[in-house]
């Protein structure tokens, strides 16, 4: 159903199915399709109070029927996730697009989150089908395993899925580390059995000012 042209277009090839996306990143279509403007970050009760904790929410649309429809976003690079019943936790700034059936909503992600003044929630896609996430440059899949743990940067960070377990870590940064200054504050460490999503390009964060 997904398929990327290039890079930085997702083409998504529908027979009388649903796909939803970031509204307002569609490029072109053919065939029949219906364009439905929704409101996203969440489903349900849950994902109705989170919004409203957070003042924030994500807008996406439902494109439904029988053709092809081309979605991009600044350019951004795009990468395709499968999920097999599984949970993956994604920043919203970098979902693009999911299959209709799979179920989105929201966590609390506490000293991350508020980190990446990104608020103190993220996006949570569960389910059987395909994600498409967007990185500023070529995004890197990393193995987390019980014998090496990892630890990111949060402005380097995309998502996760697996068995994972995060906590935070402060004081010695990166950048500290080679002798530069403006390094992030807080790192995110990530133990367990997983992958870790992450972009060459850093977000501006508020832990990088700290």
């Amino acid at each position: 159903m997904f398929r990327l042209q290039e890079s930085k277009v997702l083409a998504v090839d529908l027979a009388g199915d649903a796909v939803k996306a970031k509204n307002g990143s569609m490029v072109a279509y053919d065939g029949q399709l219906t364009f439905k403007r929704l409101t996203g970050g969440g489903e349900g009760i849950r994902g109705m109070v989170t919004r409203r904790l957070t003042g924030e929410q994500m807008t996406v649309m439902e494109v439904k029927g029988h053709g092809t429809c081309w979605f991009a976003d600044r350019a951004s690079e795009i990468s395709l996730v499968d999920l097999r019943g599984d949970k993956l936790y994604v920043e919203s700034s970098n979902l693009l697009a999911t299959d209709a059936g799979l179920r989105t909503g929201t966590t609390f992600t506490g000293v991350r989150g508020a980190s990446q003044g990104n608020g103190l929630f993220t996006t949570t896609v569960e389910g059987h089908g395909q994600a498409a996430i967007m990185s500023h440059g070529h995004a890197v899949v990393l193995r987390v395993s019980a014998q090496y743990p990892l630890t990111v940067d949060p402005g380097a960070y995309i998502a996760h899925q697996g068995d994972v377990r995060q906590s935070f870590q402060g004081g010695v940064t990166f950048r500290t580390f080679l002798g530069e200054g403006g390094g992030e504050a807080f790192q995110i460490r990530f133990e367990g059995d997983g992958l870790v999503y992450v972009q060459p390009s850093e977000r501006n964060t508020i832990a990088g000012n700290l």
